[in-house]
C-alpha cells in the first residue's frame, strides 16, 4: 500500500449488546461466545444470533460482535431498513439518541426497545501512529476514493483514532454494492 491507501472493511448488519440485554436474551449470567476475530483488535462475530423485528419485518439472524458494550445498538443498511420499516439516522457509533426503535428477541426472552437502530456514518478506524503519519485528526471529514469499474468517492468519512485501533475504513453493504467494494480492497485518502 502507498502512504495514503488504506483496506477497506464492508460492515454487514449487526447489533452490539449491552451485558444487561445479553442476559435478558440470553438468560442469567450468559456470556458471549467468540467464532471468529474482526479487523479491530479485541472485536469478534459471536456465535450468538438474535432476531430483530420492526413494524414491517424481520431479521431472525443477526450476527452480535463482542464484546458486551455499555449500551446497545443496531447497525444496518438503508435497504435494511425498508425491509424492517423503521426511519434509522445516519450517526456515529455510540450515539443512539433519537435513533430507530425495534424489538429484539433471543432464545431466554425479548426487549422492546425504543431506541439503539443506526446506519453507521462510513468511518476510518486510525491507530495513533498512522494518524500522525498521515496528519489526520479524529473527527475529521475525510475524502476517500475507490477504484475499479465503478470507483467512487465518499465524501464526510469520519477520522476515528485510538490507540487500539487498526487502520481500516468501514462502510456498508448499500456503499460497497454500489461501488463494487469487497472486504479488504484498497482505497486512498485523496483530502
Amino acid at each position: 500500500m502507498t502512504n495514503r491507501q488504506i483496506p477497506v472493511g464492508v460492515s454487514a448488519r449487526h447489533i452490539h449488546l449491552s451485558q444487561q440485554h445479553v442476559e435478558i436474551l440470553f438468560g442469567e449470567g450468559y456470556q458471549l461466545t467468540e467464532m471468529k476475530p474482526l479487523s479491530q483488535p479485541g472485536q469478534y462475530a459471536a456465535n450468538e444470533t438474535v432476531q430483530v423485528s420492526g413494524p414491517k419485518g424481520t431479521f431472525p439472524k443477526v450476527r452480535i460482535l463482542g464484546p458486551a458494550r455499555s449500551q446497545t445498538q443496531l447497525e444496518i443498511s438503508k435497504t435494511d431498513s425498508f425491509v424492517l420499516g423503521i426511519k434509522p439516522p445516519v450517526k456515529e457509533s455510540g450515539d443512539i439518541a433519537g435513533s430507530a426503535p425495534m424489538k429484539l428477541t433471543g432464545p431466554a426472552g425479548e426487549i422492546e426497545l425504543q431506541e439503539g437502530a443506526i446506519i453507521a456514518a462510513r468511518h476510518i478506524h486510525f491507530h495513533t501512529d498512522d494518524a500522525k503519519r498521515l496528519g489526520v485528526k479524529d473527527k475529521d471529514r475525510l475524502r476517500v476514493r475507490t477504484g475499479g469499474e465503478r470507483g467512487v468517492v465518499f465524501e464526510n468519512v469520519i477520522a476515528r483514532v485510538s490507540d487500539s485501533f487498526a487502520l481500516d475504513m468501514h462502510i456498508d453493504t448499500d456503499e460497497a454494492n454500489a461501488a463494487a467494494i469487497n472486504n479488504g480492497d484498497i482505497a486512498e485518502i485523496i483530502d
